[in-house]
């Protein structure tokens, strides 16, 4: 049976000092997800710590769920599997490939079954899980990326974290939320944390409009009886879910170098250019604090030129 697990890790919030954002008058702190532990990296825990609990309700031994070979949330996933002893299975999009991810997930023992791409794209249809739950009944599955409501009430606690700290920066008070989305179950998470404070919600988006991710915060907002619309969604994928340019890699080496804020491509280096684009537009206005959450995913640094 898997465990009852009671690791609550806490999170720095940092303030970022680049030069754009003193011109322009906008203070934004950094909640440092990225530094948490150095295996189970980033928001992917605070997504799996409903499913964990509910896995030891049911007395599962673990828990099997989806991704592609540089998934930042099997890579949480099995590293969690390997630091509190449970099981982990990995269903993978598309055919048989190394990359330090997938090694990664075989060195934390986690069993990989490579799915193709039809076969992953059926991952909605209903009838998916059946087979999978009579090869491994013991386990429990958990929805690609960690997502919906539960995934969502893990990461409240994240609101929790920055008032808790709010007087560390000098901060009396702050404006907004910034993060990079990829199924927005963070973001929903933070508008549920926050909800009734008028507080919103930014997500620069990781991936194409078409991916759905705005109907899939909505479901999770209904699900939890959440009225209103706190949250805005941003157009941050540079053409597609994984598309890196050379504007991008320049501006995630001039950032870090600036800052000493660590990046990678997918999902923090295309949130934080977005938020200086939203700044420059006056979006983000004079005087305005914003919580960027670094949503870590540093490990999917490896393999770019930049990456140490």
């Amino acid at each position: 049976m898997l465990p009852l697990i009671d690791w609550r890790p806490r999170a720095l919030l940092q303030s970022l000092h680049l030069d754009w954002l003193q011109q322009a008058g906008v203070e934004v702190a950094v909640l440092r997800l990225d530094q948490i532990d150095p295996l189970i990296s980033g928001n992917k825990w605070f997504k799996l710590t409903e499913h964990l609990t509910a896995a030891h309700a049911a007395g599962a031994k673990g828990l099997i769920s989806l991704g592609g070979a540089h998934s930042n949330h099997l890579h949480a996933l099995a590293a969690a599997g390997k630091r509190f002893d449970f099981t982990t299975v990995g269903l993978l999009r598309g055919h048989p490939q190394q990359t330090p991810t997938t090694l990664d997930l075989e060195r934390y023992g986690m069993h990989l079954h490579w799915l193709g791409f039809a076969g992953y794209r059926a991952r909605h249809a209903p009838g998916f899980w059946a087979p999978w739950q009579a090869q491994y009944p013991g386990l429990q599955p958990v929805p690609e990326g960690g997502g919906g409501l539960p995934g969502a009430r893990g990461c409240m606690t994240l609101v929790h974290q920055v008032r808790e700290q709010r007087a560390a920066p000098g901060w009396d008070d702050y404006d907004a939320w910034w993060l990079a989305a990829g199924t927005g179950t963070t973001l929903a998470g933070l508008v549920l944390g926050e909800a009734g404070q008028h507080k919103k919600v930014y997500g620069a988006l990781a991936v194409p409009d078409d991916h759905g991710v705005a109907p899939q915060i909505e479901a999770i907002l209904q699900a939890a009886g959440h009225i209103g619309r706190d949250f805005e969604l941003i157009d941050a994928s540079r053409g597609g879910f994984a598309k890196v340019d050379e504007d991008l890699l320049a501006f995630i080496q001039a950032s870090e170098a600036a800052s000493g804020l660590p990046l990678e491509p997918l999902y923090t280096g295309k949130a934080l250019m977005a938020l200086k684009a939203a700044v420059e537009q006056g979006r983000i206005g004079r005087g305005q604090r914003v919580v960027f959450v670094h949503t870590g995913g540093l490990q999917g640094r490896r393999g770019f030129a930049f990456a140490s």
